[in-house]
């Protein structure tokens, strides 16, 4: 077994002041604990997080924040996959009236207070933004292309064929982050300031013995002991047959390009919802456009269910759905027309669904301290935050009555039981 520490990025602001750079992140580097008198006093309960997307990494920053002694176990590297491809999209209010309102309330709030706490604005592109829906009707005409002219009721780069605006979000109800740099930005945090080890193996099994955790296995034979374990693997999930006999968790293909253009500096921060209506007719599809402050554009959208292959490094995109997302860019603005904006990424990744649409966030029936956090959809960035605080109080406290205040028991996995039925092992 190989432990890795994480450290702090380091990067360099640009002048422009809603400009960002990536940060140079190497998990090979060595962390900085800090330990007080109490320490030798107190054993801290040992807690094994597997997986290091945005779930993972919230649940390990606020379980060594709260004292607890954390080891991230991810098969790959950070953010490998949806959490470093999703378009970061953050809203307080659009998920009221589901299952999930309170949960996206209390974290798009933890969202804005984490961003005050860790230098957000600079460190992971953390801002408000203005949210509209617009219908977008693709052109065919070469000439109608060149000479587009902006509506008025749309920001001056949003230059094609725009109808019917509207608000949908103000700076105040919606925001956005780097996904992947927000969630090596909360890592190193943890690595340096609460000591969490980060361990680059994959998990291949949970022990247990008399009905609760004991350790889990990596994929060299070498175990890490544990007093709770917290699966959050997100479609991954799945794939373990701790888990496959209880719930379902399934993959759903999401696309996207990231696009850079030429004068970023007249991109403003408005993230586009769009009613995308394809030339040669069919039923309108619905792609997102988020600006972001590193002066990139995100695009994404073209989702399917599709099988989930073992190793989060093997997911491609499929070609035709980028050419797609590269035909709404150029209808969307001629600066984001390629040629004129460079393209810097054609991904996809996996957003983890299940077959009721709500998120399995809970204590595993029948295995005492062992965890599930996934399921999040396409709604995982922005419920991060708020999923890590509320695994963290349930697995330190018992229950998730102290800090963040939201019930999570609508989201347990006991709900697959059959009625009145307990799980056995």
């Amino acid at each position: 077994m190989i432990a890795t520490s994480i450290s702090a990025p380091k990067l360099t602001l640009e002048r422009h002041p809603t400009r960002i750079r990536k940060p140079v992140f190497n998990p090979f580097e060595p962390a900085i604990r800090c330990s007080s008198p109490m320490d030798a006093q107190i054993t801290p309960k040992k807690v094994v997080v597997c997986g290091g997307g945005v779930i993972g990494v919230c649940t390990a920053y606020f379980l060594s924040k709260r004292g607890a002694a954390v080891t991230l176990v991810e098969k790959s590297s950070i953010a490998c996959a949806a959490s470093g491809k999703a378009g970061g999209f953050l809203a307080l209010d659009w998920c009221d009236g589901g299952s999930v309102g309170s949960l996206a309330r209390a974290s798009f709030n933890l969202h804005r207070s984490l961003a005050e706490e860790l230098n957000g604005a600079e460190l992971y592109g953390y801002r408000p933004v203005t949210t509209l829906s617009l219908s977008v009707t693709e052109s065919t005409s070469t000439s109608e292309r060149l000479n587009r002219k902006p509506s008025r009721d749309v920001p001056a780069w949003v230059d094609g064929p725009a109808k019917g605006p509207r608000t949908i979000g103000t700076r105040e109800t919606t925001a956005q982050v780097h996904p992947q740099l927000f969630t090596k930005t909360l890592l190193s945090k943890a690595v340096e300031e609460y000591g969490v080890k980060v361990v680059i193996k994959k998990l291949e099994a949970v022990n247990t013995s008399e009905g609760g955790v004991t350790a889990v296995v990596l994929e060299d034979g070498g175990q890490i002991e544990a007093d709770a374990v917290v699966l959050a693997l997100g479609p991954w999930t799945g794939k373990l047959s701790i888990l496959s006999s209880l719930f379902r968790v399934y993959g759903l293909k999401a696309h996207s390009i990231i696009l850079e253009p030429k004068n970023p500096d007249e991109i403003t921060p408005h993230a586009l919802f769009l009613s995308y209506y394809p030339a040669q007719g069919g039923k309108p599809m619905d792609p997102e456009v988020y600006p972001r402050p590193t002066g990139e554009v995100y695009i994404c959208g073209m989702s399917s269910e599709a099988e989930v292959p073992d190793d989060p490094e093997h997911v491609t995109p499929v070609p035709e759905s980028i050419q797609v997302l590269k035909r709404v860019a150029s209808s969307v603005s001629s600066h984001l027309v390629e040629g004129k904006a460079v393209v810097k990424a054609e991904q996809a990744c996996f957003l983890p669904c299940t077959d009721d649409s709500v998120p399995v966030i809970g204590e595993v029936p029948g295995i005492k301290g062992c965890y599930v956090a996934t399921g999040h959809s396409c709604w995982g960035i922005l419920n991060g935050p708020a999923t890590g605080a509320a695994v963290a109080e349930l697995v330190l406290d018992g229950c998730t009555c102290s800090g963040i205040n939201v019930d999570i028991q609508q989201f347990s996995p006991s709900r697959f039981l059959p009625s009145g039925k307990e799980r056995k092992w």
